[in-house]
């Protein structure tokens, strides 16, 4: 089930199911509000973006009322959430996804957004999608690559190749927008050749890990796997969580495998992903790329999860197919 597409005029609704919008500066909410409104968009807000307890984050009430609210709102066509955090597996068991099924919407986010969203397309068949937060828009530079690949996503139904970023960066650009440390970008890498298509589910290793035994893993048979980790990540806790998820008795035939771009601070190095992948069997039967254009990098490119994509390594192209 895909949500109907954006156009201009509609009304874009920004929730905190982690995070809280406490956290953000005014001028980066002003700048991101901007940036929506540049597309057409009409910008509002969940009651309780603004709460804010020990842990940075709202009540699981608060967390679980607006997002309700904003699939209940008629008005609403899209739900952004304003950031990633540690938190959002602790409201799963009290969505209304009856709710959501009967009023299917554009949900986006990234990070800890992948429990959210892994949770809904599991339980709801609604593809949801991994992109930009509503903070995220609130970078200047290179912000042209990810609104591009954003509208690409949501504001057009045909599919779509995606070109890899010219230049990345994982600094802090909300402290200082103007002096970025931007690196040319190398571009997808291969590991093993193929050509394949499927449907795609992907976002961030560690948090969908968390669904691992519970109601809200989906079933991942011939699927087409985008992830990525963040700093907190290393080689040796990369590797762990990723075989886990590996031996997931829900994936099944897998049949590729794309890996984002890390951190520098993870030290996962093309050394470190090939002494990984070499013990996996499997991985030598499919067609792997990694250093993709997404995850906890700047900017990035949307993808639906629960949607069709197209992976060829003899082109180093990725095409979403159906999103």
């Amino acid at each position: 089930m895909i949500a109907p597409k954006l156009k201009k005029g509609d009304e874009i609704r920004i929730i905190t199911p982690s995070r809280s919008m406490q956290i953000l500066s005014k001028e980066g909410i002003q700048e991101a509000i901007e940036r929506l409104e540049e597309m057409g968009l009409i910008v509002t807000f969940g009651e309780h973006v603004y709460d804010c307890d020990l842990h940075y984050s709202s009540s699981i009430q608060a967390r679980v009322k607006d997002l309700h609210a904003a699939f209940a709102d008629s008005n609403v066509k899209g739900i952004l959430t304003v950031i990633g955090g540690f938190n959002v597996n602790e409201i799963l068991p009290y969505i209304n996804y009856e709710l959501i099924k009967n009023n299917p919407k554009i949900l986006c986010g990234y990070s800890d957004i992948t429990a959210l969203a892994w949770a809904i397309t599991t339980k709801t068949s609604l593809v949801t999608y991994s992109g930009p937060h509503f903070s995220s828009f609130g970078m200047r530079k290179e912000q042209d690559y990810q609104t591009t690949y954003f509208k690409k996503c949501f504001m057009q139904d045909a599919a779509y190749e995606i070109e890899q970023s010219v230049v990345w960066s994982d600094d802090a650009w909300f402290r200082d927008q103007d002096n970025r440390n931007l690196i040319p970008n190398e571009g997808l890498k291969i590991y093993n050749d193929g050509l394949t298509n499927g449907t795609l589910y992907g976002g961030n290793l560690c948090t969908l890990n968390l669904l691992q035994g519970t109601e809200f893993m989906p079933d991942l048979k011939d699927i087409i796997l985008f992830i990525e980790d963040d700093e907190l990540t290393d080689p040796l806790t990369f590797a762990r969580d990723f075989t886990s998820l590996l031996q997931q008795v829900k994936l099944v035939n897998l049949k590729g495998l794309v890996i984002g771009k890390f951190q520098k601070k993870s030290q996962v190095t093309d050394e470190h992903l090939h002494f990984i992948f070499d013990k996996h069997p499997i991985l030598k039967n499919i067609p792997v790329m990694y250093n993709a254009s997404f995850g906890h990098i700047q900017p990035m490119f949307t993808f639906p999860i629960g949607g069709i994509v197209e992976i060829d390594t003899n082109n180093k192209s990725i095409k979403i197919i159906e999103h």
